[in-house]
């Protein structure tokens, strides 16, 4: 076990982790902040690492963020309904308080590469991630790297076909049947109805939401290839029942036209989270000895 220690950030919409450890993904000791303006929230944090002589920062953050080293803005905050951080130079600021390396992804990003190193996809190379919650984000590692492109994947926009009779608005302001529109935790709780937030209560919700969510993973199956597909979030954390119809559905819709041995055995295939929800932190931690390792070639 190395003794360098790596600070890592977790940082969320509602809250900030920060959090300290070994490069093996070992945690030491964490705390969380709440996420209000930068000028609150920031400086609280460089001070908890002050005296905790970490050697590099992984930070893994709500987006959009620019990711790409090539691109002027890296390491800012884009264009965030959280208009505050808008525009912000996380990264940088970071950077200048902490002294250290530090890299950055997503946060969805971030939880892949924490179960690529760590957890459910260790030893794997092409792996996907997918949380389904307040919003639908999924994290893409491809190679053994997270995919970077002109920005990031933001595959919970992709487009779906609703289910017969399905009128429920979607919840994205800019797609009326994206993934996330019609089947993050606020659709879901829209179809359910103000006094039942139990998925597993109606049956036919239930159903819907799975095929849903298969034709996403659909989509990344043929577009992506994952060696394993990593669904978590809310709303499956709390629905058990849900990923099995979510891997019975995906079989059917790709109706046999991929035979694979991961396909085949299906059940190992789309899995749970394995790390207890700490992926996010633990994917900051290895983002942090990324570029720390960067820097010191």
């Amino acid at each position: 076990m190395s003794d360098r220690i790596i600070g890592a950030i977790e940082a969320g919409g509602t809250k900030m982790v920060c959090a300290i450890g070994h490069e093996n993904g070992e945690v030491l000791d964490r705390a969380s902040f709440p996420t209000l303006a930068p000028a609150e929230t920031v400086p609280a944090m460089i001070d908890y690492f002050a005296d905790k002589n970490i050697e590099a920062l992984g930070l893994a953050a709500f987006g959009p963020v620019a990711v790409n080293p090539a691109d002027p803005r890296y390491g800012r905050i884009l264009n965030t309904p959280k208009i505050a951080w808008q525009n912000y130079d996380f990264m940088g600021d970071l950077v200048r308080g902490c002294g250290v390396p530090v890299g950055i992804d997503t946060d969805v990003n971030g939880a892949c590469l924490g179960e690529l190193t760590f957890g459910a996809a260790k030893g794997l190379t092409d792996v996907i991630y997918i949380t389904v919650g307040t919003g639908i984000g999924v994290g893409v590692c491809i190679g053994g790297q997270m995919l970077h492109g002109m920005l990031h994947p933001e595959a919970g926009h992709v487009l779906i076909e609703r289910a017969p009779g399905d009128d429920v608005p979607s919840t994205c302001h800019c797609h009326t049947r994206c993934l996330e529109g019609i089947a993050a935790g606020p659709a879901v709780q829209l179809r359910l109805g103000e006094n039942n937030n139990v998925l597993s209560a109606d049956p036919e919700v239930l159903e819907q939401e799975a095929g849903y969510l298969a034709q996403g993973l659909m989509t990344y199956i043929l577009a992506y290839s994952p060696q394993r597909i990593i669904l978590g979030g809310g709303v499956p954390d709390h629905t058990p029942e849900l990923l099995p119809l979510v891997r019975t559905k995906t079989l059917e819709l790709l109706n046999g036209y991929l035979s694979t041995p991961e396909l085949e055995d299906i059940d190992s295939y789309i899995v749970a989270p394995s790390l207890d929800g700490n992926q996010g932190v633990m994917g900051a931690l290895e983002l942090g000895r990324r570029a720390l390792e960067a820097a010191q070639k």
